[in-house]
């Protein structure tokens, strides 16, 4: 009953107790308070009359699949992350005040993975099989005022394989309700462009659909204000057309370096009054992809320097958290990364809102696949029903943010493949629904002798240029046969490979009026930490991609020596991207490192090795040869560690700009000077193993630049704690991400350390994941404990809703233990 009182009260707050004027929209985060519980298959429990006494209270997002260990035993096999799936049941019940009489109630899912179905006081409002998509029902018809609500959510991941990488299961991202009038702004109902663009004037288009619940048909105006980031309004209009233009002189634009952000309020007055309000944030920027010069952000060649993510963070799982996702961005920005592929699904909003913050350039993906299946259970048995309305709500959603700039409207799929008559065995009912066909196909007069294949690229890109004709529509190709489907239709504005970049050239002369882009590249193996000697041999693993592989050690090289058949080594793919104008960049797979499809091993791996950065959030070397490439800020790094066997020959590789030279010394006495050659992205060095310190020094002009060493570590002797931020606010989703390391007597760090850590806490917070980075580890990331990987390992702290320390205390055995305090305020 508490909890009921408690939402009576929020509610009452927010809907009942104006008393200047009326209220006009009004948004409830409805994340708190649910309750839950695992069921088999033939339970039901969407009546309003459940006994939820014996469920677990939690707040979302929750991913429930997070919290077991890793087991091969699971369907979802470690393809998939080797996690549980299952059905879950939510549940949440509030009591809506009488003020909302008169009011549209709304509730809005931003995803739920996957095959959700939701009720309102036993009522079904509706099925959504999509997992990443965000969708809203409409609780008005259905809502008691004045009396007791119970929403339930069925969350059926019970068929798998479902996915090839770990999609977690449940309300995984962000619960809203929205209360408005009856005659308010559609859900994604403003549309905002910039046509034109000068450096004295710029023009924000917008278009607005007013949804009118009423049977009435008043006057009804639009009021649109334009402020600059300073809140300043700069430019207004009221006019009761639904298009409406603001003109902005001198305009700031939207760039990676500089992502100015306007705000744009829009508001609904029906005779005169105030009926509805929204804000939207606007970015002003223009752009091209250009045949010969690739990218062209406000006039200026850009390179897009960017990664393919999925969308799990971590031991956090698929659950969103605002801070996980701008700390991925955060050490990728400081990286010189610019650039963000959703990898294979829409985004979470968060992830949007933060690109257009901190300068990215997006490619919004829609799905990893269409009519032809990739796994059992996958989303090829819904796409036929739903792709339509699944691809127009990504769009609707997503086409206001500055920082997407493509859409992707599918990544590898099979519809690439196949003969002229391949028609993916639909029945002809079923093609003449799915391509909207106004006669009906047969084998002699069906398509005008087009493969099915090939209409089907079209009508996808063709439903997403009617929603916005603003950005070229592209598809994430791994087949450079000229027989590719994808590619011969024609739908494709901006042609994206998949790796095999020495077919660009050939590609550029067969379709002259195309630009490319690298939708996918690299694909490198390394485990931070891990070195396979000499680093100038390759190791191609698997052999072949249809060819099983498996070696005792389940570790990858970090030398850059190491990557998959069908991909390169970073250095050797950045070097012809980097010297090729006429590609607009690249999305390196991956940034992270993320669970499930741990190529090139399997069980007991159950995480991907592809990573620039690990799953934990540690950069692995090769972030520094990107760093030293993609920024100007001076960069020198030395691999590897400095503890091997004496006698044992090291290849010692350095990155480093701004500099001439490096010079390498080893306890003192100089190993001689390097530079790089030509198009080399290192130097390196062969050295006769002896303990003490390496140290390497960058020159420039014979002006040293900067230093840096490792040196030996001996005898693990206690911990070191590290938090990212030692001030949390009091919202009760805020993050301390703390490292741990390891320290020798001296203070140095230990490199090879895998000591077990017991993390235990006090105080306003609560542990909520560790990690290491260890593809191999299969204790629940959820745990208080982890063992180090290569030296380190890191435990996650989230601050509760009341002011107040935390006190986070790390022991092991034989080790001094160590602690660091956290202020909640």
């Amino acid at each position: 009953m508490k909890k009921n009182i408690l939402t009576f009260l929020i509610l009452c707050t927010l809907f009942a107790c104006s008393s200047k004027k009326e209220p006009v929209r009004l948004t409830l985060d409805f994340t708190e308070d649910w309750q839950f519980t695992l069921a088999d298959s033939v339970a039901d429990y969407s009546a309003q009359t459940v006994d939820v006494s014996q469920w677990r209270n939690l707040n979302l997002p929750h991913d429930w699949s997070i919290e077991s260990d890793f087991s091969a035993d699971y369907p979802a096999t470690p393809g998939g992350g080797a996690l549980p799936g299952g059905i879950g049941w939510y549940r949440k019940t509030f009591t809506a005040d009488t003020s909302l009489q008169n009011k549209q109630v709304y509730i809005d899912f931003d995803g739920v993975y996957w095959n959700s179905e939701v009720w309102l006081n036993g009522v079904s409002l509706g099925i959504r099989p999509n997992g990443y998509i965000s969708f809203r029902y409409d609780l008005t018809p259905y809502l008691r005022l004045g009396e007791e609500n119970v929403i339930a959510v069925k969350v059926d991941n019970s068929k798998q394989p479902n996915s090839r990488w770990y999609s977690g299961s449940g309300i995984y991202r962000n619960v809203r309700l929205t209360a408005t009038h009856p005659i308010h702004i559609d859900l994604w109902g403003t549309y905002i462009t910039t046509p034109q663009i000068s450096d004295t004037e710029a023009t924000v288009h917008i278009q607005t659909k007013i949804k009118n619940n009423t049977t009435d048909t008043p006057n009804i105006q639009l009021r649109q204000s334009l402020y600059d980031a300073k809140g300043k309004k700069i430019a207004s209009v009221t006019s009761n057309e639904s298009e409406q233009d603001l003109k902005v002189t001198h305009p700031q634009l939207w760039s990676i370096e500089t992502p100015y952000l306007y705000s744009l309020t829009t508001e609904v007055l029906v005779d005169g009054k105030v009926m509805d309000e929204q804000t939207s944030k606007v970015g002003i920027r223009s752009f091209e992809f250009n045949t010969e010069k690739g990218f062209i952000l406000n006039g200026k060649q850009v390179k897009i320097n960017g990664v393919c993510n999925h969308h799990d963070l971590g031991c956090l799982g698929a659950a969103v958290n605002y801070r996980a996702i701008q700390r991925q961005l955060e050490i990728l920005k400081a990286m010189g990364c610019n650039g963000i592929r959703c990898s294979h699904n829409p985004p979470a909003p968060e992830l949007l809102d933060l690109c257009d913050e901190m300068g990215f350039i997006v490619m919004d993906e829609a799905l990893d696949m269409w009519m032809k299946k990739k796994t059992t259970y996958d989303y090829s048995q819904y796409f036929a029903e739903w792709f339509e309305r699944d691809l127009t709500d990504l769009v609707l959603r997503d086409r206001n943010h500055p920082s997407v700039f493509i859409w992707s409207i599918g990544n590898e799929v099979g519809e690439q493949y196949g003969s002229n008559e391949d028609t993916s065995e639909l029945s002809l009912q079923e093609a003449n629904l799915l391509l909207n066909q106004q006669k009906t196909m047969d084998s002699t007069n069906n398509t005008g002798g087009v493969p099915f294949s090939e209409l089907l690229a079209q009508r996808l890109a063709d439903l997403v240029k009617n929603l916005d004709p603003t950005r070229p529509v592209t598809s994430g190709c791994n087949n450079t046969d000229p027989n590719n489907h994808i590619l011969k239709s024609g739908a494709l504005d901006l042609i994206g490979f998949n790796y095999h970049p020495t077919d660009y050239e050939k590609y550029r002369d067969q379709l002259p009026a195309k630009p490319f882009i690298s939708s996918e590249s690299v694909s490198g193996l390394m485990s931070r930490g891990f070195y396979m000697m000499p680093s100038d041999t390759s190791y191609i693993w698997p052999e072949r991609w249809d060819k099983n592989f498996d070696r005792p050690i389940h570790q990858c090289s970090a030398y850059d020596n190491c990557h998959v058949p069908w991909g390169d080594s970073h250095e050797a793919n950045w070097k012809y991207i980097k010297k090729s104008d006429f590609i607009a960049g690249q999305y390196i797979w991956t940034g992270f490192d993320y669970l499930g499809e741990p190529t090139p091993f399997w069980w007991p791996s159950r995480s991907s090795y592809f990573g620039i950065i690990d799953l934990a959030g540690f950069p692995k070397d090769i972030y520094y040869m990107y760093q030293s490439e993609w920024t100007n800020q001076p960069v020198l790094h030395l691999l590897p560690h400095w503890n091997w066997n004496e006698g044992e020959t090291v290849d010692v590789w350095a990155y480093y700009n701004n500099a001439d030279e490096v010079e390498l010394f080893l306890n003192d006495k100089s190993l001689g000077v390097k530079s790089k050659q030509g198009e080399d992205l290192h130097v390196a060095w062969q050295v006769a193993y002896t303990s003490g310190i390496l140290k390497a020094v960058s020159c420039k002009a014979g002006k040293k630049i900067l230093e840096t060493e490792v040196s030996t570590a001996g005898k693990a002797a206690t911990l070191r704690l590290t938090a990212d931020r030692d001030r949390l606010k009091a919202t009760g989703k805020d993050l301390s991400f703390i490292t741990v390391e390891v320290l020798d007597k001296d203070g140095k760090v230990v490199p090879l350390a895998d000591n077990p850590i017991q993390f235990t806490i006090e105080g306003a917070g609560a542990i909520v994941g560790t990690d290491n980075g260890d593809a191999t580890d299969p204790n629940s990331l959820k745990k208080p404990e982890r063992k180090l990987f290569n030296g380190k390992c890191l435990v996650v702290v989230q601050g509760g809703k009341k002011a107040g320390e935390i006190t986070l205390k790390a022991a092991s055995p034989d080790l001094t233990t160590a602690k660091t305090k956290i202020q909640v305020y």
